[in-house]
């Protein structure tokens, strides 16, 4: 696993936290069509918590980042619908930051 960037967002810090993506701390539910900075960081998280993802960090949920999402999802065993929600960004960060790969 490789860090994105040296620096932190202060939030992440102030609280001892280390996260291997940091394009943001906010976790909205995210699904096709989605965009911006917390696309960025589930794409990122994917990237790291699975072998072969090869997602660009683009910031744009088209249908890559859905079939990447939903094979996360069944690796996981959690539910597959392509949607980053609650659950989803919860086994992302485990995933991201351990240092196995969930697939």
């Amino acid at each position: 696993m490789t860090v994105r960037s040296a620096a932190l967002p202060e939030k992440l810090v102030a609280h001892g936290s280390q996260d291997v993506c940091n394009f943001t701390i906010q976790r909205p539910t995210l699904r096709g069509g989605s965009s911006g900075s917390a696309v960025q960081q589930a794409q990122c998280y994917l990237n790291e918590a699975m072998t072969g993802a090869n997602l660009d960090e683009d910031g744009d949920f088209g249908p890559v980042t859905t079939a990447a999402t939903k094979r996360f999802q069944r690796c996981a065993g959690i539910t597959v619908d392509g949607t980053v929600g609650a659950q989803t960004w919860s086994f992302l960060v485990f995933w991201a930051n351990s240092t196995a790969s969930v697939c």
